[in-house]
């Protein structure tokens, strides 16, 4: 059986091998190919030729001995290229199936050359390590696979819903369809968070907050608790101040304030939404927030709800504090819009009044200039063009094929750069959109023998990988 998805453990500073139940090799990352040298180049080859008779036991005795007792890890030596003697490594083993068949991951996390080997406290603390970034990089390939799977369910749902009138009766199915997808996606979205262990470096675009506000009503107006009877008033700034913010973040924020609007309101609901520019030449205060001199953009929401008690209102950005007696809450929402907004500069200021309603303010730096309204018209959209999309996961070419022919789009699809470009050498082709991170010929790959093509497509690439500077894609 020919093993042909990509290896997870791919990128590990570690040496990592994919092993089957008969103790051949069929997958090597490019740190254990360095430790064993051309022994494992040419692919399926037995454990045993690097194994040592000093583990006392063979490599099939090893792994059965796992199965009825498995162990966090364990000292194994190995024959490693140019060492004059065995190599020790702390061996971590787990093993998963695929396709009804079993497969062991052996990561070799701390070598040592010398032996009798003792692991004092600097080694264990680099052990830890190790084990840690192997945990990142499984959970990272857990919420990108997550993810794909969501990506399809949300790009079908919302074709769908877009396509529905109002009244159709499988609306509110659909509707609740796509509430449990995005809930799915943020859990998505924060195990990805914690595999980067990082606070997010992307560059950060000029946005015009009006585009989230509009967006993020449309989206309340639309689910699946709606209520009908709720008055809006939206009131937007027509040159509004640019803004460098992260845009999914910022909107996650603004959806949060809105549900806890629509949570507090009875009858005769009203919620209002206002943008502003706000020049500050010297610092001034709103309520306890601190702003200093400059340029900010400010989108206040209000509501007539039943507000908040004085005694209360200090405390409502605590993680885990809540008012409210559902099981359900847990009291992260305000903590996590404070979160937010603060990471990207600004400030978030609220006041309120218990019987009256609540106001909250969140202020971001701005810059005086103005990116233009350009609302998208969904009439104009559509194209004759072709589209060949390349994608290793089956999910997402049923998903852009659908979603692209409604547009009027011809949509082409491969599931391997290999395939990609057999599809191009046999008819002409606008525009390809590929995936990054794929099995046999990566996204890269591909796009260097696209360009070597005499009518070179446009490219568009994707990924759910997050990808420094060095690993960026450069036309030629």
């Amino acid at each position: 059986m020919k093993f042909e998805s990509a290896f997870i453990l791919e990128q590990a500073a570690w040496p990592a091998l994919l092993v089957d139940p008969g103790c051949t090799i069929r997958q090597a990352n490019q740190a254990a190919l360095e430790a064993f040298g051309p022994v494992l180049a040419g692919g399926q080859c037995l454990l045993s030729a690097i194994w040592t008779d000093e583990n006392n036991r063979t490599p099939e005795q090893f792994l059965s001995e796992w199965e009825r007792s498995p162990s966090a890890t364990q000292l194994l030596r190995f024959r490693a290229k140019e060492a004059s003697s065995p190599v020790t490594y702390l061996t971590s083993l787990c093993c998963f199936m695929r396709d009804g068949q079993k497969y062991f991951v052996l990561q070799l996390l701390d070598g040592m050359r010398a032996a009798p080997v003792r692991i004092n406290t600097c080694e264990t603390t680099l052990v830890q390590k190790q084990k840690l970034e192997c945990a990142l990089q499984l959970a990272r390939t857990v919420s990108l696979d997550f993810n794909n799977a969501l990506t399809s369910i949300l790009g079908h749902t919302s074709l769908l819903l877009s396509k529905l009138e109002h009244n159709h009766p499988w609306r509110a199915s659909l509707l609740e369809v796509e509430k449990s997808a995005t809930k799915a996606a943020d859990i998505a979205n924060d195990l990805g968070s914690f595999s980067r262990q990082e606070k997010d470096l992307r560059t950060q675009a000029d946005v015009n907050l009006n585009f989230l506000v509009q967006r993020s009503i449309d989206s309340c107006q639309r689910s699946a608790g709606a209520k009908p009877e709720v008055a809006w008033s939206v009131q937007l700034e027509r040159k509004l101040f640019t803004a460098k913010f992260d845009e999914a973040k910022v909107q996650q924020a603004l959806l949060k304030i809105l549900e806890n609007s629509l949570q507090a309101l009875s009858d005769n609901g009203r919620i209002s939404l206002v943008t502003r520019n706000v020049e500050l030449g010297q610092p001034a205060q709103d309520r306890t927030v601190q702003l200093a001199a400059g340029a900010y953009v400010c989108v206040e929401i209000s509501d007539n709800g039943c507000g908040i008690e004085a005694d209360v209102l200090p405390r409502i950005f605590e993680p885990f504090f809540t008012t409210k007696a559902r099981s359900n809450h847990r009291g992260l929402g305000l903590a996590w819009v404070y979160g937010i907004i603060t990471n990207n500069g600004g400030a978030v200021a609220v006041s309120s009044q218990p019987g009256t309603g609540t106001s909250v303010r969140i202020y971001l730096p701005a810059q005086k200039t103005v990116i233009k309204d350009h609302a998208a018209d969904l009439e104009h959209l559509g194209g004759d063009q072709t589209v060949l999309i390349v994608d290793d996961e089956d999910l997402l070419l049923t998903m852009g094929q659908t979603v692209l022919s409604s547009f009027g789009y011809r949509v082409l699809t491969a599931t391997s750069g290999q395939k990609a470009l057999e599809i191009l050498s046999q008819a002409p082709v606008d525009l390809v959109v590929t995936d990054m991170v794929m099995p046999a010929m990566s996204g890269r790959e591909l796009v260097e023998h696209i360009h070597q093509l005499k009518s070179s497509p446009r490219i568009l690439c994707t990924s759910g990988c997050v990808w420094s500077p060095a690993t960026s894609v450069n036309r030629k």
